[in-house]
Parts: C-alpha cells; structure tokens; sequence
C-alpha cells in the first residue's frame, strides 16, 4: 500500500446546471472563475487541486469563507461528486465505488468530524458514540465496549450516562471526535472541529487531538480558517483562495517564505520566533572548544522561544539533539541573539 493515503489529482467542481459545458470551456480556454459566471451562471468551488497526504500525517486546509475548504473536504468521502478529476483515498478511486463499497468506507474507514457535532439529544454520550456501530449491527455489548474505549481516549470516561446537554462546548466535541473514532477509521476529516469553542478550551482540544492521532496514527485533513491553529496542529499547510491551492507546505515554511502577496498578508501577524527550529540555527558540535558535558540539552525541533527559555539559565552553550537522543549540534548564545535579530528584521 502506497505512503500516500490521499491522493487528487485535477479535481474541479463547478456548480450549476451547465457545469460540464462551463467545464469544457475551461478546459479549452481556459477561463477564470469570473468568466464561468457571465458565460455559463455557474460557480467554480474547487478549481485545478492536486496534493496527497502521507499516512499518518496532519494536513492543514486553510482559507477565508467561501475559499472552497469545506467543498473540499466532503469530495474525499464523495459527500460531494467532482466535475473533473481523480480522488483516490486509502487506493481505492472514490469515482469507482457502489453505494454499496461507499457506505462500507464512510461507515469503517473514513471519520468526519463536523464544527456543529449534532449528538442525538435523547441518547447518552455513550449511545451517541456506539450510534455508527449501531447502524453497522454491532451487538450491544460489543458497541458499548467498543464505545467505551473510545471515551476513555479522549477523557471522558465517567461520562457515559449523561446527556449532550449536560456536557460543555468542548466535552460535546470530544464526543464527535470519539464517534469518529469508534469504528478505528484510518482517515479523519476535521471540518472546522473547534472553531465555535472558547479559546483556552480550544488549545486544550487541539493539544488532546495531536497527541491522540499521532498515537493513534491517523491520517488527518483538518480544514480551519485560523492560521495559529493550523501552525499548532499541521504538519503541512495548504492555503486556498477562489478555489485554488495557492501554497503548500510546512508551518515554517508557509511563515518564512510566502509565495505571493496573498499568502504573505494571512501570516504576516505570525511570529517566526515559534517557527523557526534550532535544527536551522545550529552549528556544527565541535565548532567551540568547551567541555559541553554539564550544557543543557535541547530538541532539534525546538522553537527559538524555547532556546531563549534555556539560555536564560546558563552560560553554556545549548546542546541539540536528534529523535534519538544523540547530540548534532549547538546553538550559542551568540548564533541565538542574531538568529533572534534576523527575525525581527524581516
């Protein structure tokens, strides 16, 4: 099985009754998202997007209203079918599946977790849970065990007989997000999860969510319109505009180097200072000549806040780290204050 879970590939839709001519059109002419309205009175929703997600990975969609994140979205579970275009998610062709093989994957495969989580009042939480497993015919029993483990994952167990009502903003989602979990999909669509929680609950979730994927290793596509979230969550980004990916890429990458106006104006209220690692910054291990067995160590993943926190407690230079746990660098304070200039600079 292919590293790639998710794959597009040209994936066009256009709304209205003469999308396949306006489609055409586009093919021939090349025509913007303007044109298509005079000529054909349809809407262009996604436009041209081609990008695959690793398994495992956070994939960050980002955009203002109406960009066409959430169109996009709901075309990896065919919730909405493309004018144009291949989706191929876990090796399977969307395109190609029965309704009988589509409500298969939806039911066992793929999890969506929506903004509004619209838990069934008159059932506990755990009954909202064990709802899915309900309608596959799992046994009682079964889904209550199943339904059980997934509480407990997203720390609610002691919850199970309460009602949505008698839960909070952020414990209600943590029941959608256990829903999805429940039939242990490989896949998890997050549409805007969090964006109607307080902020301090919200960091909470998003920190929960991360760890828990990343245990759980699940392949994500998590679509929001906050870029300090998608930077605290993502391991890429893409940004859209009018239906178009306009950039893809790491969180520092996005930050450090936007690709025009557009994309330099949604992260310019960003500080590089959380970007930009010590594994950018460092030197070689042996460019000092001090005894660095009493320095204090740090990852290479580490922020130049997180260096500025170290060195404000010793003289030393700051020893990095790799995954393993085995030094490859450091960062003086020195590199530390012209990195920091470097950044205030830009």
């Amino acid at each position: 099985m292919s590293t790639d879970v998710i794959q597009l590939e040209k994936v066009w839709k256009i709304f209205g009754e003469r999308s396949e001519e306006a489609m055409k059109a586009v093919n021939k002419e090349g025509l913007d998202k303007a044109s298509v309205m005079d000529r054909f009175g349809c809407v262009v929703g996604i436009a041209d997007v081609s990008f695959s997600v690793q398994r495992g990975e956070i994939f960050c969609i980002m955009g203002l209203s109406g960009s066409g994140k959430s169109t996009l979205i709901r075309h990896l579970n065919r919730l909405i079918e493309p004018t144009s275009g291949e989706i191929k998610v876990l090796d399977r062709y969307m395109s190609t599946l029965t309704s009988n093989e589509l409500r298969d994957v939806r039911a066992k495969h793929i999890g969506m977790v929506f903004q509004h989580m619209a838990l069934l009042p008159h059932r506990t939480v755990l009954d909202n849970v064990a709802f899915p497993l309900e309608v596959q015919g799992f046994t009682k029993l079964k889904r209550w065990e199943v339904s059980q483990h997934a509480l407990s994952l997203v720390n609610l167990s002691g919850f199970e007989y309460r009602y949505p009502h008698q839960l909070s903003g952020g414990m209600q989602q943590r029941v959608g997000l256990a829903r999805a979990l429940a039939s242990d999909p490989e896949v998890l669509l997050m549409d805007e999860p969090f964006s109607a929680l307080d902020p301090l609950i919200r960091r909470d979730l998003q920190d929960q969510f991360v760890t828990l994927t990343k245990t759980l290793q699940k392949t994500t596509v998590f679509i929001t319109h906050d870029l300090d979230e998608a930077i605290r969550i993502g391991d890429r980004i893409a940004i859209m505009k009018d239906g178009r990916l306009i950039q893809i890429g790491t969180p520092e990458d996005i930050v450090m180097n936007p690709v025009d106006d557009y994309v330099a104006d949604f992260v310019k209220g960003i500080s590089n200072l959380k970007l930009v690692s010590a594994y950018s910054i460092m030197q070689d291990l042996h460019s000092v000549d001090i005894d660095l067995s009493n320095s204090i160590r740090a990852k290479e993943s580490d922020s130049l806040d997180n260096l500025i926190d170290i060195a404000v407690t010793t003289e030393l230079p700051i020893v990095i780290t790799n995954s393993e746990e085995v030094d490859i660098g450091i960062v003086t304070k020195d590199v530390l204050l012209k990195s920091i200039k470097g950044q205030q600079e830009e």
